[in-house]
């Protein structure tokens, strides 16, 4: 460092007038004077009048160059390594769990064709109230302590903003807007199941009805209206919104309001495991003859803005299958733990 210092003072000295600086070649210099053959070596710079460029020499065995900031260190790594990568590192992949309580989500006795066991009317069987938990007390019975701890916090900020008994309208303002979207869409829907509901409920002014305009022109063959689908071998019921054709494949379609926008499908949080619950169940109910190989999740939204879908092909319907066994067995081992409990 101090030798380019010096090389620069020297720059300077011979583009001034009236000195004149004879370059030495750099070999020849040497700020030691230690030698290994302990022999003194002449050093050229001797013959320098020192008292004449005294400032100079100073200026030069002075230099200690620029102090290091976070910024400079920064960016001497950035010329050196490159820049920073914002990525993050690929975590470890998990070690998959197998659900002990395994069972297959598609029925291999049933026809996956489109037009199998066609039936006039959509089915709407009712809901039988049994001892069997539905698919959304198993949810809610098993949510992680993450969402549990979001549910919550999102919980009282809204308390905090409305009151108590604002928080109460509010939400069954939502719980009732919620029913009256359905209501429409089965009235709609039911109209005619056999063509496609192009242009049917544009004369309704509700916000989620037009929200989902684009995906109702894309619906056809509807089989099923708020149906209820219970599963013999694993022990639970519920009551799917859908089971149509979308976009020529058969589908259960579950319809959804949001205030806040889901552009992909990990926004909608269980509603894929709510869907091949759904799934899984009807095509080993033997109150249905036709067998369904996808999902399809519609997050509809009140000022009338397009819905996002999110398409659920066969591979990833036995991805969130797996998925729905785990919180299944969860739900059972929990409640049988609490049982014994009681009886201790």
């Amino acid at each position: 460092l101090k030798m380019k210092a010096f090389q620069n003072v020297c720059r300077q000295l011979r583009s001034s007038k009236g000195f004149s600086v004879k370059t030495v070649a750099l070999g020849d210099f040497s700020t030691s004077c230690y030698l290994c053959d302990r022999k003194k070596k002449v050093n050229p710079y001797e013959k320098v009048d020192q008292e004449k460029y005294s400032h100079l020499v100073q200026s030069v065995l002075s230099f200690r160059g620029l102090v290091h900031t976070p910024e400079s260190l920064f960016e001497e790594d950035a010329l050196l390594y490159g820049p920073v990568s914002k990525h993050k590192p690929p975590k470890q992949e998990e070690e998959a769990i197998i659900p002990q309580n395994w069972f297959p989500i598609f029925n291999p006795r049933r026809s996956v064709k489109p037009n199998a066991s066609y039936p006039s009317t959509p089915l709407k069987i009712p809901l039988q109230r049994t001892v069997i938990p539905s698919v959304t007390r198993i949810l809610q019975q098993t949510m992680t302590k993450q969402q549990t701890f979001y549910l919550e916090r999102w919980k009282q900020r809204m308390i905090l903003e409305l009151g108590e008994d604002g928080f109460k309208e509010y939400t069954s303002n939502i719980f009732l807007q919620g029913k009256r979207f359905h209501e429409d869409l089965e009235y709609i829907l039911s109209l005619s199941p056999q063509g496609n509901v192009k242009e049917r409920g544009e004369n309704l002014e509700s916000g989620y009805i037009q929200s989902v305009q684009h995906i109702l022109k894309d619906v056809s063959g509807v089989r099923a209206l708020e149906s209820a689908v219970q599963h013999e071998t694993l022990k639970y019921s519920g009551l799917l919104d859908c089971v149509a054709e979308y976009q020529g494949k058969l589908c259960v379609i579950d319809w959804k309001t949001s205030e806040k926008p889901k552009p992909f499908i990990r926004n909608t949080f269980d509603n894929p495991l709510q869907v091949v619950a759904y799934m899984g169940a009807m095509n080993h109910d033997p109150n249905y003859s036709f067998q369904v190989q996808c999902g399809l999740i519609v997050v509809a939204y009140k000022d009338g803005s397009p819905a996002h879908s999110h398409v659920m092909d066969a591979k990833l319907c036995s991805h969130y299958w797996a998925k729905w066994l785990l919180r299944l067995q969860e739900y059972t081992e929990k409640n049988k733990n609490e049982n014994m409990q009681k009886t201790d």
